[in-house]
């Protein structure tokens, strides 16, 4: 049977706006009335959300009856939570690139990205038998590793892909293999 996953980043919140790390703050008051997404999803056969409140606010916006997966979490950013990477450039930056470069690495004494990888790379393999439509609600970290396990793309082009707030991001499996969606937006 062929499933349809629904990866839904969260709405915006104030670490978004002044490029913080994220703690587990709420989504900004103005963002709840800029959801538009309901439409756009479809009915859901299951849905998950990371743990985070942010995460769990744009799902109960979305009207969807979510559980928690603690493999949606956003990275632990350590010691680095509530600073913003300009102030991290300017206080540490050889840590910042060493976090940037070598995905193994945690100088925030948090996760390293390459456990991010790992860890929604396996939910995705262990649920690629999974018909019908999931949706989850998470963070774009969480969502980039998703799409590089797709593409089997390397570490490095994690820098390279942007997700936005209330953006969907579609893949589909055939029960072998996951694959990229671009649902026409008609």
């Amino acid at each position: 049977m062929k499933g349809r996953l629904s990866w839904i980043c969260h709405g915006p919140t104030r670490a978004n706006r002044e490029g913080r790390f994220p703690d587990d703050e709420p989504l900004e008051a103005k963002a709840l009335e800029r959801i538009q997404l309901t439409s756009r999803l479809g009915t859901a056969d299951r849905a998950w959300t990371s743990p985070a409140l942010r995460a769990r606010q744009t799902a109960a916006a979305c009207g969807l009856d979510v559980k928690t997966e603690p493999s949606f979490r956003e990275c632990d950013y350590g010691r680095w939570q509530g600073k913003t990477i300009t102030e991290l450039h300017e206080t540490d930056p050889e840590a910042l690139s060493q976090w940037m470069l070598d995905f193994d690495a945690a100088p925030h004494g948090g996760e390293s990205l390459s456990a991010v990888l790992t860890r929604v790379g396996d939910w995705m393999k262990s649920h690629i038998d999974d018909g019908g439509h999931t949706v989850v609600v998470t963070h774009a970290t969480v969502i980039r590793a998703a799409i590089l396990h797709v593409l089997q793309a390397p570490p490095a082009a994690f820098w390279s892909i942007d997700i936005e707030p209330f953006s969907i991001a579609e893949m589909t499996s055939d029960g072998r293999r996951w694959q990229l969606r671009f649902p026409n937006a008609s």
